[in-house]
């Protein structure tokens, strides 16, 4: 698949998760309304928001240079090859 270029359709494709997040938080409420629940989704998506920043930037940044990946699939193939490059060969 070919990288999107356009502006904006990026800032579309933005905005509909945007709205995906707040339609899905909004459901997620109305099934259970309680203060309980409204804290746990906000924790769940601060927690997310913090482990796909330190996954897309810290990793790069601040522990590895060359750990640069397109996604979650690219990354866990990058990391099981490094695994495998690491070990020893037994012959």
């Amino acid at each position: 698949m070919a990288d999107l270029k356009s502006k904006n359709w990026i800032v579309a494709k933005g905005l509909l998760f945007l709205v995906i997040a707040l339609v899905s938080a909004f459901l997620i409420l109305m099934e259970e309304p309680s203060l309980r629940v409204t804290a746990l989704l906000l924790l769940l998506v601060w927690a997310s928001c913090r482990f796909y920043y330190f996954l897309f930037y810290v990793l790069e940044h601040y522990v590895d240079p060359t750990m640069r990946y397109a996604g979650l699939w690219d990354l866990l193939m990058g990391m099981k090859k490094r695994t495998e490059e690491s070990r020893p060969k037994i012959e």
